[in-house]
């Protein structure tokens, strides 16, 4: 069947699958970050820090890797689970630090760099088979070339 598409509509159709798949991809990430369905984390915190549950806050620091002697040494206790760790100030005016999920914006520069991957990977692809395609199609033109000329 793809042998029978002209080479604009597969382009075309290609060009909308790959406008689509962003589109969701945006549209997805926005109501992963701010859906009803996001979940309190499962793992235990500090006691102490706990303002963040009952006040309002601000977030001082974003979600950030804890360093190497955090989480060795177990000093900061919301380090030991996730090893993410963000900085609040509460409205009581308390800084706290509470365990965080891996930063997001790291988990999106990852796939993006997997969908880069990809469209690379794809588009040698392509090149291969189309040189090779060039290259098959010479073949032929020349075979057919040789046999007119022993008929002449």
């Amino acid at each position: 069947m793809l042998e029978n598409c002209q080479r604009h509509h597969m382009l075309l159709g290609l060009g909308a699958l790959t406008m689509v798949t962003i589109l969701v991809l945006f549209v997805e990430s926005r109501y992963a970050a701010e859906g009803p369905r996001r979940r309190e984390p499962q793992y235990v915190i500090e006691d102490n820090s706990t303002c963040w549950r009952n006040e309002k806050y601000t977030i001082v620091q974003e979600c950030h890797p804890c360093s190497e002697f955090d989480i060795v040494s177990r000093s900061l206790g919301v380090c030991i689970h996730t090893h993410y760790k963000e900085l609040l100030r509460c409205q009581s005016g308390e800084i706290v630090t509470r365990s965080c999920d891996r930063v997001a914006l790291i988990e999106q520069m990852n796939f993006l760099k997997f969908e880069v991957l990809c469209l690379v990977i794809g588009l040698l692809s392509y090149l291969v088979s189309y040189a090779r395609d060039r290259i098959l199609s010479r073949r032929n033109y020349m075979r057919i070339e040789r046999q007119l000329n022993r008929v002449q």
